[in-house]
């Protein structure tokens, strides 16, 4: 099935990646939000636990090796065209891990990575929901 036009919405998954204070962030290098930043993630494949996309994506996304340490979130990213018809449409699971292994580099479907300070997350004129799920990793992370 084609991404544009579904019949169905396709499940992904996001990954907010910590590596001591700072979050992993990507550029997206394809559509959907080419040019933009976000977390790691991507599409679930068949046969794949919701876990295994997610580290699996950041693994192809950055070459990094992370930890889920626990789920965030279930966010959904609907693009309609201009006549209303959805034109992509994702139901997303985040989740948040440690970094564990490996130096950050773009790869699969990303054109950067950066390591970011959350109070400069900003700078980055990220999605609200993936600026949402950053901030509530963040604070789970702080209140332990």
């Amino acid at each position: 099935m084609t991404r544009l036009y579904p019949d169905r919405p396709f499940v992904g998954v996001g990954v907010v990646v910590w590596r001591g204070a700072d979050v992993l962030l990507v550029r997206r290098a394809k559509p959907p939000r080419e040019g933009r930043w976000s977390i790691p993630g991507g599409v679930q494949q068949i046969g794949e636990t919701l876990v295994e996309a997610a580290v699996r994506e950041v693994r192809e996304e950055t070459g990094l090796t992370v930890e889920i340490t626990g789920l965030l979130d279930a966010v959904d990213s609907i693009e309609r065209d201009a006549s209303g018809d959805v034109r992509r449409h994702y139901s997303l699971i985040d989740f948040a891990a440690d970094w564990r292994a490996g130096e950050a580099a773009p790869a699969d479907d990303v054109s950067e990575v950066t390591w970011a300070d959350p109070d400069a997350l900003a700078a980055f004129d990220l999605w609200t929901e993936t600026l949402r799920v950053i901030r509530l990793s963040a604070a789970r992370r702080r209140d332990g």
